[in-house]
This record gives C-alpha cells, sequence and structure tokens, in this order.
C-alpha cells in the first residue's frame, strides 16, 4: 500500500525525538533570553543609555562579527548536513574525523582574524560608528574606550570558536540539553559584572569569563556524545571541503545580516543623539527575546531532522518545512504586532529604573514600534534558510541576504533624516520583510509540495486572527491610557497596561485561531501535560 509523504511529514515532526528536542531547544532559548532580558535590565538600570554604554554596544559588534561567521550559524548549517552524510555514509570514525580538522581549522582562523581586529582596531572602530562621542563632545575619549573594549573581548570570539563547534557537533548528534543551557551562564557572567561594577570594562571581562563557562559547560556532553578529537587539520579532505563550500556562501549571507542591523544601524544611529546607539540595541535585545524562543529554537530543532530527510530523499522534508514555518509564523506573527502595539509600556516594564530614564524608554520604545512587526521574517528565514541548505543551497539565501542589506542601507540613508531613530528600525524591518517572501517564493519553486494549498490557507488564517489581536489589544491600550488616564510612564500603570491589553489580544488571537480551525492551537496544547484537544475533523 502507497504512503503519503504529507502524512508521513506529519508523523515524522510529531515523534518523541523530534517533540522532546524542540521543547529543550525551547526551554534553552527561553532560559536565555530571559537571562539576556534580565542583563539588559541590569546594565539599563547601571548605565541608561550613557555615551559609555554607547562605547560598549560599538566594541561589542567586532569580536561577535569574528565568531559568527567562523563559528556560529554559518558553520552549524555547513557542518550538520556534511556531519550527516558522512556518518551515514563512512561510518563514526570519519565523523569525528571530520568533527576534529573542522574544529582545528576554525580555531586557527579565528585566531588570525582576532589578531588582525587587535591590531587594525583603532582604523575600524572609527568607520564602525563615525559619531561616537561628538554629540557629548568626548569623541576621542569615546573612540580609545571602545578600542580598549574590543581588545579585551575578542578573547571571547577565540573562545566561542571552540564553543560555536562543539553546539555543531552536540546538536548534529541530537544532543541539544547543554548546547541549550551554555548562553545562560554566558548571560550570568555578564549579569553578575553588571551588578558588581558601574564600568564598561567590567562588562567586557563579564562577556570573556561568560565566553569560557560557555565553553566549558559543554565538555561533559561532548564525552557522553563519543566524540573522539584528533590533531588533525585535514583541509584537503573532501567532507572537510564540502563543509567549506557550504560555509563559504553563508559567510557572506551572515556577513550581510550582521552589517544589516548591527554595522547599518550602528553607523547611522552614531550620527543621532548621543543614547541613540543603545537605544537601537535595548529595542533589539527585546525583539530577540521572542525571535530565539520562536524562530531560533523551533528551526534549530528541527534542522537535524531535515538533514537527514534530505540525505534520505524520503520526500518527507517538503512537509516538515512547511509545518515548522506554519508553527513559527502562528507564534511571531501575533507576537510582533502585539509588542509594536505595546511598545512603550513593555520597555517601561522591562527597563525603566536605575540610570535608565523616561527619556531612555521613549527613545527606545520609538525603535522597538518599528522593529516588532517584522518579527515573522526574522523568524520565518530562519527556518526558510535551513530549507535551501538542505537541499544543499547555500548561494541564494546568500545573495537575497546581500540583496536585503542593500536595500536596507539605501533605506536607512533615506528614512533616517525625516524619521531618526524610527526611520533605522523601519528601514530594517521592510529589508527583512522582503527577504522572507523573496525566499518563501524561491524555496516554493525549488521544494515541490512545500507551499501547498494547505500553507496557503493557515497563513490566510493566521493574518485574519493577527488582525484580530491587533484590533482588541489597540482598543485595550486606548481605552486605559486615554479614556481611564492610566499613566504608562510609571511602572506600576505600564505593568497593568501592558498584561490586561496582552492578555485581551492575545486570548482574542487564541479564539479566532480555534475558531478558523488552525491545528497549531492543538498541537500545542497537545504539548502541555494533561491536555488534549480534539483536531479537526477527528474523533
Amino acid at each position: 500500500m502507497a504512503t503519503d509523504p504529507a502524512a508521513e511529514g506529519e508523523s515524522a515532526l510529531r515523534t518523541p525525538s523530534l517533540a522532546v528536542a524542540a521543547l529543550i531547544v525551547a526551554a534553552g532559548f527561553l532560559g536565555s533570553r530571559i537571562l539576556g532580558l534580565l542583563r539588559s535590565v541590569i546594565i539599563a538600570e547601571s548605565f541608561g543609555t550613557s555615551p559609555e554604554l554607547d562605547a560598549y554596544w560599538v566594541a561589542f559588534r567586532l569580536p561577535d562579527l569574528v565568531f559568527q561567521l567562523l563559528a556560529g550559524a554559518t558553520l552549524a548549517s555547513a557542518f550538520i548536513p556534511t556531519f550527516a552524510g558522512v556518518r551515514a555514509r563512512d561510518g563514526e570514525a570519519a565523523a569525528w574525523r571530520l568533527a576534529s580538522s573542522v574544529l582545528n581549522l576554525v580555531l586557527l582562523a579565528t585566531l588570525i582574524c582576532a589578531v588582525a581586529a587587535f591590531l587594525l582596531a583603532p582604523r575600524l572602530i572609527p568607520l564602525l560608528a563615525p559619531g561616537l562621542g561628538e554629540d557629548s563632545g568626548r569623541e576621542a575619549e569615546l573612540q580609545a574606550l571602545a578600542i580598549d573594549l574590543t581588545r579585551v573581548m575578542l578573547i571571547s570570539a577565540v573562545l566561542f570558536s571552540i564553543s560555536g563547534m562543539f553546539m555543531g557537533i552536540l546538536n548534529a548528534r541530537r544532543h541539544f540539553l547543554m548546547p541549550a543551557l551554555a548562553p545562560m551562564f554566558y548571560n550570568l557572567s555578564i549579569i553578575g559584572a553588571a551588578l558588581f561594577s558601574t564600568d564598561v570594562n567590567a562588562l567586557a571581562i563579564g562577556v570573556v569569563v561568560g565566553a569560557a563557562l560557555h565553553l566549558a559547560v559543554q565538555l561533559p556532553d561532548l564525552a557522553l556524545a563519543g566524540m573522539t578529537y584528533r590533531f588533525v587539520a585535514d583541509w584537503r579532505d573532501a567532507a572537510v571541503r564540502e563543509v567549506g563550500a557550504l560555509m563559504a556562501p553563508r559567510v557572506l549571507g551572515l556577513a550581510a545580516a550582521q552589517i544589516n542591523f548591527y554595522f547599518i544601524a550602528i553607523f547611522f544611529a552614531s550620527t543621532l543623539s548621543a543614547g541613540a546607539i543603545s537605544a537601537v540595541s535595548f529595542a533589539w535585545l527585546i525583539v530577540m527575546t521572542p525571535l530565539g524562543v520562536i524562530g531560533m529554537s523551533i528551526a534549530t530543532a528541527a534542522f537535524p531532522t531535515m538533514a537527514d530527510q534530505a540525505a534520505r530523499a524520503d520526500g518527507l522534508l517538503a512537509s516538515t518545512v512547511a509545518r515548522t514555518l506554519r508553527l513559527i509564523l502562528f507564534l511571531s506573527l501575533p507576537a510582533g504586532v502585539a509588542l509594536a502595539i505595546l511598545a512603550k509600556p513593555l520597555v517601561v516594564v522591562a527597563l525603566q529604573r536605575g540610570a535608565f530614564d523616561v527619556a531612555s524608554s521613549d527613545l527606545t520604545a520609538q525603535a522597538l514600534v518599528f522593529y516588532a512587526p517584522a518579527l515573522f521574517a526574522h523568524g520565518g528565514i530562519e527556518i526558510l534558510s535551513r530549507g535551501f541548505y538542505t537541499l544543499g543551497d547555500t548561494r541564494t539565501p546568500v545573495a537575497v541576504a546581500v540583496l536585503a542589506m542593500a536595500l536596507n542601507l539605501i533605506l536607512a540613508a533615506t528614512l533616517v533624516g525625516p524619521l531618526e531613530l524610527r526611520g533605522l528600525a523601519l528601514a530594517l524591518s521592510l529589508a527583512t520583510a522582503i527577504e522572507f517572501f523573496l525566499l518563501l517564493f524561491v524555496l516554493a519553486r525549488r521544494l515541490p509540495g512545500f507551499f501547498d494549498a494547505a500553507l496557503k490557507g493557515a497563513l490566510r488564517r493566521m493574518l485574519v486572527a493577527t488582525v484580530v489581536l491587533a484590533g482588541f489589544t489597540a482598543q485595550m491600550y486606548v481605552i486605559l491610557d486615554r479614556i481611564i488616564g492610566m499613566d504608562v510612564t510609571t511602572t506600576a500603570d505600564a505593568l497593568f497596561v501592558l498584561a490586561l491589553s496582552g492578555g485581551v489580544g492575545g486570548s482574542a488571537y487564541l479564539l479566532t485561531s480555534l475558531a478558523l480551525g488552525l491545528e497549531e492551537p492543538h498541537a500545542l496544547f497537545q504539548r502541555l501535560p494533561g491536555i488534549r484537544t480534539m483536531r479537526p475533523g477527528s474523533r
């Protein structure tokens, strides 16, 4: 009897291993994002949106870029499918030899880049943030501070090159717990530094210590995974070169993504008022919280399964990608709209205390209003790009990402003048949305059965439910803010407005989704202990 690939894809997504993996990764991302938000709260309380903190954010970017390009998502996206293929084809010993070679080569490349960045920092920092300190008349002082902080934090890039590779190895072996916990230790280190010092130099040291902890906590799990390390760096090995070939275009794509937010945003924000760099950084960190929990965690958990399905060519990949995208969009569409509507009370509740005053809240909320609506696009790109990677195509996501970067640059140059900080955030959101739709269109042509009638219908119903959420959330906000007269610049009133407006809007979204027959609420409920629901049309 013939099997239905779509039905098998649905079954594959619902297997306990993938469900548990998704829950572990989601819990890890949630814990990390909560700690990341707490880190932001503590940093905001200690430093507000001060010029010194602007220098810290500028300095953070260069070491982070070195890590992200060489050992971050670029490496995982190239390594995991190759590792799975070598393991299936040549066995465990060959797979571990591949892991050792890639680890050693990445570490060497990172060391070279870190030394170059250390030497070139006095030239690079003024290019990244040409207006740093001009508004406060402290340009030379803050530029020098940013250079010193950059050099300290470059140590973290080297440590992360090892730790990032460990994460890729463990995820390839479906060990998700310790890689999910590692970022928590990183955040805890920075939180400790911010709690015990009001000097931004302490924050830089906290970053380095956190990177070391990020690495150390994964070592026991590597032993359990059976890793056999060899002091080998065989760049001529076919599998190693395959990782490099897959990784090279992805490096360009991630470079475009990094430039898209961090460097374009910092460049233009440095030309605005003092504190603008910190404001866009805090707003982006708020957006990153649901993005990590929704888009990154779900896509990370699904990726090894997708890689195996692509390697087996069993016809299940299209269904897996479609259902994963549906789940990400079901959660990210309403989250992004709610964040935009409730940006002001959210920033007040989350950050407004200590040195982070009402003016800092206003500045950060301006950016958040325009960053948040594109949350669905950021989350969707996480799974769509992985869909291309499993097909062995890293060039298409790169080309689209570079196009989005160019578009973001043009839009930012056009919109920052009239809209200032809001224009900077709007430019990124528009460019990201266009990137998402281009990837969706191309993948639909490359992966038959992916963008089918079921996915299209689900997306239409999600949009309707999101419009309902927007209406209820905004109406409740207006009633509480303008009619009842609650003061959203105070923490108590802002918390009440946030809870009630968000609760009403979220309830409206859930009820509308159920009424429209979307499957995602039922699937999510079934993951909760003691809850079982009847799916539409089931008995």
